[in-house]
């Protein structure tokens, strides 16, 4: 008989939570128990897993007790807080947050690439940033077969990307701009909740996401930096893919879009040879049909757990170079499904 599993969801009442409530469901997981835990603001609210009704939980130490799988995304804060106390009660952590992505001890994983990472956990793992998820994704069959010289990103990310008051907060901008009303009235969240000043996002783009950094960078750019290069290359700093960013919020509820510029070693690899690699590997769906219109966009990928890929075409005036189109719903592959998928794997290899 296989083991059977006692689960806690932390943050379960978040955008985040709730998913990774219904992935669970979902999920190959074999699941003896659920607890829902949150914040004392939350505790008593009432949520279902498959036909069970359960109320959520103010989360304390003690809440960890006969836990053997931890899935969270209730902030960073929150991570550092209780995840190592989880951890000494002997549960293994998924973490959805940023608290201990760059931490040398705690692997940071998307299982269609790297699960092999899964192999060093000390008890925590690490769920990547939505955008740097996607594209991986789609750029991983590409570095298996033709290798990766460079890549060079611009996302156009949702606003669900700063949880479900922000989508809250563009649905009542969006209002107030049809009403012919000040949209800045209602602006108290983005482009970061933590920054000195906010801005609409309804009909309009902010080129910043998460804070400012002295380099010139925002957070969210170094991160996908970073995050690529820990994921591909096992060392965060590594000179051997180049990397940058630009991050821009757009006014989209669900699902984040990127434009990805690469280059390759192979310079022989094709247009063709890319999409081939790309609609071969799990995970990701090509949608490159330029004769048809057929492409990815945010509205059709929400709710999938599936990377779009499309709009792959040659640089003609760099040999080696090709830009691409991804789009993949932040909420679920980029971050309650990839969560649960990572406790299916660690169940799987019998890491847990």
């Amino acid at each position: 008989m296989s083991k059977e599993y006692n689960v806690a969801i932390l943050g379960a009442t978040g955008a985040v939570g709730r998913r990774m409530i219904d992935q669970l469901a979902k999920s190959t997981i074999p699941v003896k128990s659920v607890k829902l835990l949150a914040s004392s603001r939350s505790a008593g609210t009432h949520l279902k897993f498959r036909d069970q009704d359960l109320v959520v939980e103010e989360t304390t130490p003690d809440s960890f007790d006969g836990v053997d799988l931890v899935l969270s995304s209730a902030g960073g804060s929150v991570s550092k807080k209780f995840l190592p106390e989880a951890v000494k009660r002997g549960a293994v952590c998924v973490d959805n947050t940023s608290a201990f992505r760059m931490d040398e001890d705690v692997p940071l994983v998307v299982p269609e690439v790297n699960p092999e990472a899964l192999k060093n956990h000390h008890g925590i793992i690490a769920n990547p940033n939505c955008s740097t998820i996607q594209m991986v994704m789609a750029l991983e069959p590409v570095r298996r077969k033709f290798g990766l010289k460079q890549i060079i990103v611009s996302t156009y990310q949702a606003a669900s990307g700063a949880g479900q008051a922000a989508i809250d907060e563009l649905k009542k901008e969006s209002q107030a701009y049809l009403d012919g009303k000040n949209m800045q009235e209602d602006a108290h969240i983005l482009p970061t909740k933590g920054d000195k000043k906010h801005y609409p996002l309804a009909f309009n783009l902010l080129p910043q996401i998460d804070v400012l950094e002295d380099s010139g960078y925002s957070h969210e750019e170094w991160k996908m930096i970073h995050e690529t290069k820990k994921i591909m290359l096992n060392d965060m700093n590594s000179k051997d893919i180049k990397v940058t960013a630009t991050c821009v919020r757009v006014p989209v509820p669900i699902a984040h879009g990127e434009s990805v510029y690469f280059t390759v070693e192979d310079e022989s690899a094709t247009a063709q040879d890319i999409m081939d690699v790309i609609a071969d590997f799990p995970g990701d769906v090509l949608q490159d049909d330029i004769k048809n219109q057929i492409y990815p966009q945010p509205i059709n990928a929400e709710g999938s757990r599936d990377t779009f890929v499309g709009r792959i075409r040659p640089d003609y005036e760099n040999p080696g170079a090709f830009n691409m189109w991804v789009v993949s719903d932040n909420l679920l592959k980029g971050a309650a499904w990839n969560t649960v998928e990572n406790a299916e794997y660690l169940v799987k290899m019998g890491l847990i």
